[in-house]
């Protein structure tokens, strides 16, 4: 047993909760990353235990184009800030991750601005993929260079030359022994290379005990990433997608379907970290088509196997859409006073505040094995068994109330941890009613620690937060504006040449030939946007 094994992160996009501004003059530090020191105690308060705070380095814009990876970005303050933050964090009991971003750089870094300086002559040009001096790139160096999505501001480094390898893996030991971090979570970690991840992880044995590796992947088959040999978890955006459209077309075949397929793939042994939203995605709110589906959506968060994560501001209930390609909404600035007292007035808070306890006071949320037990498309339960005793979980997204009839194993009487509802056994069975839209963790009394404090579960029917979006604001005009006409596909030319629209098609293509497509595998495609994951799947196809 590891920490992570009972983590419940709290992620933060700093550069946006600190309203930082959006391009880095590089002059002298402002302390913004001050200003979430408040929010400690509120993620505490939550039932968090760990942070996943990033990107922090300096940059010259959205944080992930790499300016100094030893020197917090200077439009968050100074490595004393960061050093504090961490050490403020660990005084409460929360363990700290960061954003490690070594799939690429930005053009500031010194080992590309030494290449755009001596060209030919650059002790690192090696440095980065397919450096071409014969050719030119969209900032006119007279050089070209493979870059991260198709965006010339993200050089791609050579993570096969021993030199970068043992650059980053001196980072690594850097950041522990300034911050004392906890973990890294690789950006992009679906397009690096294994043998530069098995550095990494080699790494990571060796700085702390329990260090952990977590890795951003999108598509393909976990354990490709997340083994003994690279690293511990990756992000689960299977039941991601799952969690929402199996509750917006009142479907829990389709989420019940993903935790058997995930789980094939992985087994008990990988615990993937599991969220509804964050810094690339829109708001879960948002995502919803019924607003109560809030509940539900979150109690199984909390409870399905994985390592859940919450999204800063979601646990608000705040809204955020990608608007013309911008992920501004998605990262606004949050102010510690307007959201202080969320947890005793605001219900989404409220409900997360309870699922972050629970799951803390709950070993088998954490350890237990997954068992489903009733399954129809507006109700669902299943039990997380650990020890021979079982968790039960109910869920029901209908507009009705659900009766379930639930094997009870050798318990005689249950709890419900968020309502305080007692049932006893009848013949081997609990006989249970799940409001609509809403659901329960019923926890066998003689393993329950403490008394569960009863907290009612209100309807959610809009945002206790109502954020205007960018698209609310435009003149109905504007809204109305036709669009160019797409471009016509070509599937006939190099995959590394397609568009993003080009390799979803060449993606669907394959799958035919291997039998029908479902809805669930063309949303997986169709939501899949990121140039580097889509290469990298279409080329695992035989």
């Amino acid at each position: 047993m590891a920490w992570y094994d009972e983590a419940v992160f709290y992620h933060i996009y700093p550069l946006g909760m600190t309203g930082a501004p959006k391009t880095n003059d590089y002059g002298e530090p402002v302390k913004r990353l001050d200003t979430l020191l408040p929010w400690i105690s509120h993620i505490k308060e939550i039932g968090c235990n760990a942070v996943y705070i990033g990107p922090l380095f300096e940059s010259v814009g959205h944080g992930y184009e790499t300016t100094d990876y030893r020197k917090l970005d200077s439009r968050l303050g100074t490595n004393d800030d960061l050093a504090n933050f961490v050490s403020e964090c660990h005084k409460n009991g929360i363990r700290v991750i960061l954003d490690g971003v070594f799939n690429h750089t930005g053009r500031d870094f010194f080992a590309f601005d030494d290449i755009r300086k001596n060209r030919e002559n650059s002790r690192y040009k090696d440095w980065y993929c397919n450096v071409n001096f014969r050719g030119n790139n969209s900032f006119g160096d007279g050089f070209s260079y493979e870059n991260w999505g198709g965006y010339d501001l993200l050089a791609k480094l050579n993570q096969r030359n021993p030199e970068v390898r043992d650059y980053i893996c001196d980072v690594i030991r850097f950041w522990v022994s300034e911050f004392d971090i906890d973990g890294i979570r690789l950006d992009a970690a679906d397009v690096m290379d294994f043998d530069y991840m098995k550095a990494i992880r080699h790494v990571a044995n060796e700085v702390k005990a329990d260090f952990w590796l977590m890795g951003e992947v999108i598509h393909g088959n976990y354990s490709r990433w997340a083994n003994d040999g690279t690293l511990h978890s990756v992000t689960n955006y299977m039941l991601h997608k799952a969690l929402y459209s199996g509750h917006n077309d009142h479907n829990y075949f389709e989420i019940a379907h993903t935790i058997k397929y995930v789980d094939g793939m992985t087994g008990n042994r990988l615990k993937l970290y599991t969220f509804v939203d964050n810094h690339d995605v829109e708001r879960i709110y948002t995502k919803l088509s019924n607003k109560a589906h809030f509940v539900p959506v979150h109690i199984m968060l909390y409870t399905l196997p994985g390592i859940p994560s919450v999204y800063y501001g979601s646990e608000f209930g705040i809204e955020g859409r990608k608007e013309r390609g911008s992920d501004d909404s998605l990262r606004p600035e949050l102010k510690f006073d307007d959201y202080k007292d969320a947890v005793k007035t605001n219900p989404c808070t409220k409900l997360i505040s309870a699922l972050g306890k629970i799951r803390q006071n709950t070993p088998a949320l954490c350890y237990g094995d997954y068992k489903e037990l009733v399954l129809q498309t507006t109700h669902f339960a299943y039990a997380r068994v650990l020890d021979g005793k079982s968790v039960i979980v109910t869920v029901n997204n209908g507009d009705n109330e659900a009766a379930m009839t639930l094997p009870a194993g050798n318990s005689a009487e249950y709890i419900g941890a968020l309502s305080g509802e007692k049932v006893r056994a009848d013949g081997g069975f609990i006989h249970v009613k799940v409001e609509s839209d809403s659901g329960e963790i019923w926890i066998p009394c003689e393993i329950a620690e403490g008394s569960f404090e009863p907290v009612k579960v209100q309807e959610i029917k809009k945002s206790p937060v109502p954020v205007k979006t960018t698209e609310e604001k435009k003149p109905v005009a504007e809204k109305e504006e036709k669009q160019p006409e797409k471009p016509a596909l070509n599937l006939n030319k190099p995959y590394e040449e397609m568009t993003v629209e080009e390799l979803q098609e060449a993606i669907l293509e394959k799958m035919r030939k291997n039998g029908p497509v479902t809805d669930y595998m063309l949303g997986t495609v169709r939501e899949n946007t990121h140039l580097g994951s889509l290469l990298n799947w279409v080329r695992s196809f035989n």
